[in-house]
């Protein structure tokens, strides 16, 4: 699910405390009994690290939940981020990086780096604090451990499934430009999303 940001929310990232700010605001707008579920967000960036979009990728029990690769990082690849931060919240109050919080991590970098968008730092955060595995020197230690490296079939079904992504994102960009070409001449919104598909919602956002 999309998370809708503000203006002042689609900053440029310098480092872990720029997206704790945004992310504690985004965790704080929960009430009190979804803040007691465990939350994971992607954090999509652009070249100069500024914030594309937060997604909320799934919801959880109080201490866990799952995410597969393509989850992470589809909407990344729809958006044409280069980089990513992970992001979970921790009910507990509790910031410690546990075995599963970094083997985790690793997976999710190691495809990241198949599909070029590079996973830059993973956030546990509270309502007051955080931990970033950047600044504990965990990424590092993540690029260097030789575990989950992707290989295989798995390897090339990751592949096949980015290009099918790609394809349907150009074909999405190319009714797109149609539309706002025939907007632009006049044509009525109801034969716009005739002939291109699109719901009225997108064609007014044009």
């Amino acid at each position: 699910m999309n998370v809708r940001l503000t203006k002042e929310q689609k900053i440029q990232v310098l480092n872990s405390k720029d997206i704790y700010f945004v992310m504690q605001q985004v965790l704080l707008r929960e009430n009190k009994i979804r803040r007691n579920q465990e939350h994971f967000w992607v954090v999509g960036l652009d070249n100069n690290h500024k914030v594309l979009f937060i997604e909320l990728i799934g919801l959880g029990a109080v201490n866990r939940v799952n995410a597969d690769p393509p989850d992470v990082f589809r909407m990344g690849i729809y958006k044409l981020a280069v980089k990513m931060i992970l992001v979970h919240n921790h009910p507990s109050g509790v910031l410690d990086i546990s075995k599963n919080d970094s083997n985790f991590t690793d997976r999710m970098y190691k495809v990241g780096k198949l599909i070029n968008i590079e996973v830059v730092d993973h956030l546990i955060i509270t309502e007051e604090s955080y931990t970033s595995f950047a600044d504990k020197g965990v990424m590092n230690q993540l690029k260097e451990s030789g575990l989950f490296e992707v290989v295989g079939p798995e390897k090339k079904a990751l592949e096949e499934w980015k290009i099918d992504i790609e394809r349907k994102q150009a074909v999405r960009q190319n009714k797109l430009d149609i539309a706002k070409k025939m907007k632009k001449d006049g044509v009525a919104i109801d034969i716009i999303k005739k002939y291109t598909g699109l719901s009225i919602f997108a064609i007014g956002k044009l």
